[in-house]
């Protein structure tokens, strides 16, 4: 805030782009278009710009006397929703010997234009007047420029109640955080987002990616902010619908979702005869190369667009269409050897819940992948990934991968392996179960970082896919069973 030296200097001075006088009390539409048109700070100043209410406009004091009612009612401007993003401003009362004067000091906003109801206000010299069509672009630039990446601007429109906290503080920071740190840290659900980057101390609003991540109901602020499946009965998008469904919330829960119905409804296994005594188990798509991709669509998307991701399943293809296509150093020419983020909070989230790995290595293994699955690898065009349908039967290609000794030593968890290469999560299940035949769900969901959702397929896997547990009793009163040793044991 001003000095009174400050304050006794500006009242001598003519209004100029920074300064306003005033000498009414009542007219609350003049005191918030000059607020609006200070956020605004057209010339780019980066000065603070100030409403002096009680002052003519000859410099002198107009013997006003400030009650506690005008300054509730000067201060309630910020945050009574005419004026948006919410501005950044102080009020105070200096007294002199012929009358006091409120003054209201504005910072320019980093996120113009700032708008009062719908209109925005800029200063032009000692006056205000209406933004033209080519100063509100000046005006939008200059906010992209001060928040490179839309994930990590404030979301002014949002408080702290459009944050499922307790998914936050149950869910997600116990992965963010180490558990000592958050144990010895009596810090609230602000607090700590704040310290995530998640949160706007400065606008008092959680950020774009907060929603993302974990919100109420992103769509709220962000309608394109699901994933849309659709299977189709033919070749192209005027055939009939077999089945569709859209996934939708925040990250948190759509993840784990979508990670379930890949496996569940997309990936189809079938047996193939490797020897006289011994059966492979191959499938259409490998649901890590597949899961890896949509992640990667989830990540890398362009939010501020409407439309949603597009799954679409056709009777020989996946295609996934992705609006934004590649962003910053990534070029058609240089993909996938050179990565970048568009939404760099929201690809950190993702790595702390565990769906990516930010090692840029998930592309190449995803083709080398889809190639040993029969599928040829995947066409990558500027916003469509199309991933073909393999024909593992009638190639024999996964049969040559076997004869030959070809296969990878860390497959993903829906290719058949041997039992000694077991995914790192799914040998953690096995080891919890044997451990405790009579472990739950959520007590192997709280010892890996998972959810329950995640636990039921991890364990689908380990009795159907690798036939190494079985269960024995009620979902109750039950226990797993370890059918068969892992081989490294034997």
């Amino acid at each position: 805030m001003i000095t009174r030296e400050e304050l006794e200097a500006l009242i001598t001075s003519v209004e100029t782009f920074r300064i306003e006088k005033t000498v009414s009390t009542t007219n609350i539409d003049k005191f918030c278009e000059a607020i609006c048109a200070f956020a605004n700070d057209m010339p780019n100043s980066k000065l603070n710009g100030y409403l002096l209410i009680g002052i003519t406009d000859d410099g002198k004091r107009s013997g006003l006397k400030v009650t506690d009612e005008l300054l509730k009612k000067i201060s309630a401007i910020r945050s009574d929703g005419n004026i948006l993003p919410m501005p950044v401003m102080s009020v105070e009362v200096f007294s002199f010997d012929d009358g006091d004067v409120l003054v209201v000091e504005v910072t320019p906003s980093n996120l113009p234009p700032v708008r009062y109801r719908g209109r925005t206000f800029i200063r032009i010299g000692p006056r205000k007047d209406l933004a033209t069509r080519e100063e509100e672009e000046i005006l939008t630039e200059r906010r992209s420029y001060n928040f490179p990446t839309m994930d990590n601007t404030p979301c002014c429109q949002a408080t702290l109640e459009d944050i499922d906290q307790d998914l936050f503080t149950k869910y997600y920071l116990p992965k963010a955080v180490d558990a000592g740190i958050v144990s010895k840290n009596n810090r609230s659900v602000k607090e700590w987002m704040i310290s995530l980057r998640l949160y706007s101390k400065v606008y008092d609003c959680p950020t774009n990616a907060a929603l993302l991540l974990f919100g109420t109901d992103p769509r709220r602020f962000m309608p394109g902010a699901y994933v849309q499946y659709v299977r189709w009965d033919g070749m192209d998008n005027a055939s009939a619908i077999m089945n569709q469904r859209m996934f939708q919330g925040n990250l948190c829960e759509m993840l784990p979702q979508l990670d379930a119905f890949i496996d569940m409804a997309i990936v189809q296994k079938r047996p193939i005869p490797v020897s006289a005594l011994r059966e492979e188990i191959v499938c259409n798509y490998p649901k890590w190369a597949l899961r890896e991709i949509l992640m990667n669509a989830i990540m890398h998307r362009d939010y501020n667009g409407n439309a949603p991701i597009k799954f679409y399943q056709y009777p020989d293809r996946i295609e996934i269409i992705n609006h934004g296509g590649l962003y910053g150093k990534a070029r058609p020419e240089n993909f996938p050897t050179v990565n970048d983020y568009r939404n760099p909070a929201v690809a950190e989230g993702m790595q702390i819940l565990g769906y990516v790995n930010m090692l840029n290595h998930g592309i190449p293994e995803v083709q080398r992948e889809l190639e040993i699955n029969g599928n040829g690898k995947a066409v990558f065009t500027i916003d469509r990934i199309t991933v073909f349908e393999a024909k593992l039967m009638e190639s024999g290609k996964w049969r040559r991968a076997v004869d030959t000794g070809n296969l990878p030593v860390n497959l993903p968890v829906n290719l058949p392996v041997n039992t000694e290469n077991l995914p790192v999560r799914l040998a953690q299940v096995l080891e919890l179960l044997k451990a405790n035949p009579h472990i739950s769900y959520q007590q192997i969901a709280d010892q890996i970082g998972k959810s329950r959702e995640t636990v039921r397929v991890y364990l689908k896997q380990l009795r159907e896919d690798f036939k190494l547990i079985d269960r024995t009793g009620s979902d109750k009163n039950g226990k797993w069973v370890i059918v068969r040793p892992n081989k490294t044991e034997s």
